[in-house]
């Protein structure tokens, strides 16, 4: 029971950290979070979640045969290239001022992730 305890812990730091980290590089970036908070929170989570199981936060938003390579490989960890390079974010985390899907937000609350992740929960 520690360890459950002590997992699921672990994991709402990493999620703390990972929204801190989003947070951040969206004002160094001078990008915004999607208008539509869920997309938000959800690339977060996922974030996170990849974060906590392979040790870096690997894109959540692509397919991979063999995610302990890719995050070796570190294209796909974010951010990954292309955001590095040229503002493309395929999560639609950091969306450029000129994108239609461009909220006005560079933060997002726990309790908005929360609400989101409980709302897909079912």
């Amino acid at each position: 029971m520690t360890s459950a305890n002590g997992s699921s812990s672990n994991t709402e730091k990493t999620l703390e950290a990972m929204k801190s980290f989003s947070e951040t590089y969206a004002k160094r970036t001078d990008t915004y979070f999607c208008i539509d908070p869920s997309v938000t929170a959800v690339v977060i989570e996922g974030l996170a979640r990849h974060k906590d199981e392979l040790g870096s936060p690997l894109c959540p938003c692509r397919h991979y045969e063999d995610k302990e390579a890719e995050v070796k490989a570190a294209y796909w960890n974010c951010p990954c290239v292309p955001m590095r390079e040229r503002k493309e974010c395929h999560c639609m985390l950091f969306i450029t001022p000129d994108n239609d899907f461009a909220g006005d937000k560079q933060d997002i609350t726990m309790e908005e992730i929360i609400k989101v992740r409980e709302s897909l929960a079912g």
